[in-house]
């Protein structure tokens, strides 16, 4: 199990030294990438007023906050929750900063920086000059984010967390069985354009060859067979037993 926690918070401003204090903290678990369906959510009540700015962005009044357990009635189950993996925080100086600030508070063990990984360092790394924030990039990889018309720390992990996937690469357009040689979808359009594939094809055969190489992932061939090689890839294609790609409607090259 590769363990990573996504984590975002909401805060009354921008600087713990001015004594603004963490209220919304929201955790998304991934192993291997995927959520596993743990989340960790909390309202805290940060014991002062908010300032519009902060209540422009989340919408956390501090009397709907006042309700709520302040952070060390909240500490134990959040350090349980992230335990030692690893934090996926987009602009993590910020989130890490108040972390540790009411962590100190406390008296509590500080969060190393080195345990954070920066999905906006990511971002800034492979798209650099074009905004990066949250939004900016749910709208470049198609992730829907309509529902947020607030910042929220769970809504916010839950999001990032699909963001994280894509700037990892975990969704691979070539990888994907839901395409059929005249699919119109995201993984033949991806494929067709990084691969060039189906532009030197003609005709059925082409056609199919072209969807297997976009299936794959792989550029085409540009070398002939050697003598017999399709011989003996027909006769290899014989030997399979109800062939996966029969189910995408995929002929594939040399079988009957």
């Amino acid at each position: 199990m590769t363990r990573e926690i996504v984590l975002d918070t909401e805060t009354t401003g921008i600087d713990p030294a001015d004594g603004h204090r963490v209220v919304e903290i929201g955790c998304v678990e991934l192993d291997g990438l995927m959520p596993t369906g743990n989340t960790f959510h909390a309202y805290i009540n940060p014991q002062r007023d908010m300032p519009t700015g902060a209540y422009e962005v989340h919408g956390l009044s501090a009397e709907f906050l006042s309700g709520f357990p302040v952070f060390s009635e909240h500490v134990d189950a959040f350090i349980e929750f992230i335990d030692d993996a690893p934090l996926v925080i987009h602009n993590a100086s910020f989130d890490m900063k108040f972390l540790n600030a009411e962590l100190a508070l406390l008296g509590r063990p500080l969060l190393p920086p080195a345990r954070a990984i920066d999905t906006l360092a990511m971002a800034r790394k492979t798209f650099p000059g074009a905004q990066n924030s949250l939004d900016a990039l749910c709208r470049r990889f198609g992730i829907d984010n309509a529902s947020r018309t607030l910042h929220g720390a769970l809504l916010d992990s839950e999001l990032l967390a699909e963001v994280y996937l894509e700037l990892k690469g975990g969704r691979q357009p070539g990888l994907s069985l839901d395409m059929a040689p005249s699919s119109g979808g995201r993984a033949s359009e991806s494929n067709g354009r990084r691969t060039g594939v189906g532009s030197e094809n003609s005709g059925a055969q082409g056609g199919e060859e072209a969807a297997l190489t976009a299936a794959a992932g792989f550029p085409r061939r540009d070398f002939p067979l050697a003598d017999g090689d399709a011989d003996r890839h027909s006769a290899f294609l014989k030997d399979i037993k109800d062939p996966l790609w029969s189910k995408y409607g995929v002929k594939a090259s040399g079988s009957e």
